[in-house]
């Protein structure tokens, strides 16, 4: 076990983000090239590995060019450079620091003790934020991992998704100081780069919810992709219950109804205003939410949609915003927010690269009608998007038991919280 409270200085960071970006994993590719394979003609730009989000960029847009995914910086910020003063809230909100110094910062999940845990999507950790003689300590917990970006919590148990296993860590609050080693309970998912990193989450049927992406920014699939499955707690019995999933990185089931909700993140490379990322809803096992097929719900997909119809899909329940890349959500169940905050989805917005004015860099609040559809979006926190430029992308939000709401960000490696009261940091809106 490692305690610290500054960031770690790997290379590990930098090199991990490449891998990622680029998605051109070694082991996608034949260790020896076939014989007939004819190199690149001279002056020609080399071919993208397999999975690249760069695939289907638009040639001779001098705009297009200048469009790739953002690159963090490798290390994660000390608590003194957090953009906390930058960030605007509601009147009446505060956010403030909750804890610093863990590089890409990604998925939350909260133990039975108040332990919170955060996995990491470029580098090999997950973390363990502890408070001890009031105050709060950042531990590593896990390292050695490979894309442990999803996490989940159940009767003692953190279970940790990676690229292509899952794993769990029983009775982990008891054994914060000397954690045994993950054990693997699944590892039958893909090992595709593209979309392999993974958010989970445990239903109220008590089975675990693992989803895998498409290998790709857009294309025609085999059926152990873009889809959402379950398993029991024990990694048996896994089944698919939704299809046509382009990426979801966040989940959760509606307070009320028990209905599944996810985000799902668009294709890039068609338009910079098309499509918008989806916020979806499950009310039945095996429904096909379009990808690659049908986009939004109302736009047939021009390059895979050839003969098929939009109506043969499940449609959104809301639409978030074009390459908005909505990421983690949850429902507020807590006390703490004004009330008509409540059962309201609480959305994280990383924020966009595949568009020239980004959107997104933002946590919003999404309410439904009484039919389950999206009657609003409204903002809860800004200012991660600064000048067309990230000074902070949040990624995830964990609703506490207390009522307040922390909020990962991968940019500086740090947590918030979010309370409601007397204002203290952030300005207003």
């Amino acid at each position: 076990m490692t305690t610290h409270s500054s960031a770690p200085r790997s290379l590990l960071l930098a090199g991990a983000f490449l891998s990622a970006f680029t998605l051109g994993a070694a082991a996608q590719q034949p260790a020896t090239p076939p014989a007939a394979a004819t190199p690149p003609a001279a002056g020609a730009a080399p071919a993208l590995p397999p999975g690249s989000p760069l695939i289907g960029r638009p040639a001779g847009s001098e705009a297009a060019a200048k469009l790739a995914p953002v690159a963090p910086p490798p290390i994660a910020a000390t608590p003194d450079k957090l953009p906390t003063a930058k960030l605007k809230v509601p009147a009446g909100f505060n956010i403030e620091v909750y804890a610093a110094g863990m590089a890409n910062a990604r998925s939350l999940a909260v133990g039975d003790k108040g332990t919170v845990f955060v996995g990491s999507r470029l580098i090999d950790k997950v973390y363990a934020i502890v408070n001890k003689d009031g105050k709060r300590e950042v531990k590593v917990l896990a390292s050695g991992l490979y894309r442990p970006n999803g996490l989940a919590f159940k009767d003692g148990t953190l279970y940790i998704a990676e690229l292509s296993k899952v794993s769990k860590i029983e009775k982990v609050e008891d054994n914060l100081d000397n954690p045994p080693k993950p054990t693997v309970i699944f590892d039958k998912l893909p090992k595709d780069e593209a979309h392999g990193w993974k958010f989970i989450g445990i239903g109220p049927d008590n089975k675990l919810y693992v989803p895998v992406g498409q290998p790709g920014n857009n294309v025609i699939h085999d059926d152990e992709h873009g889809l959402i499955r379950r398993m029991n707690l024990d990694g048996s019995g896994a089944e698919v219950i939704a299809r046509g999933v382009r990426n979801t990185v966040g989940f959760d089931w509606h307070p009320e109804t028990k209905q599944l909700y996810f985000t799902d993140n668009g294709r890039d490379w068609m338009s910079e205003d098309v499509p918008e990322d989806e916020l979806n809803r499950v009310t039945k096992v095996g429904e096909h939410f379009g990808a690659p097929y049908c986009l939004q719900g109302n736009i047939v997909d021009p390059e895979f949609g050839w003969g098929k119809s939009c109506s043969e899909f499940t449609a959104p329940v809301g639409l978030l915003g074009p390459h908005s890349a909505a990421l983690g959500m949850r429902f507020y169940t807590g006390s703490m927010f004004p009330k008509t905050y409540k059962n309201v989805a609480i959305i994280a917005r990383h924020g966009s690269w595949n568009r020239s004015k980004k959107v997104g860099g933002d946590v919003v609040v999404v309410k439904l009608n009484k039919d389950g559809t999206m009657k609003s979006m409204e903002p809860l926190i800004t200012g991660f998007l600064d000048d067309n430029k990230y000074i902070g992308r949040p990624v995830d939000v964990l609703p506490m038991k207390d009522g307040s709401l922390l909020v990962s960000d991968d940019w500086n490696g740090a947590v918030y919280r979010i309370t409601y009261g007397k204002q203290k940091v952030a300005g207003k809106q």
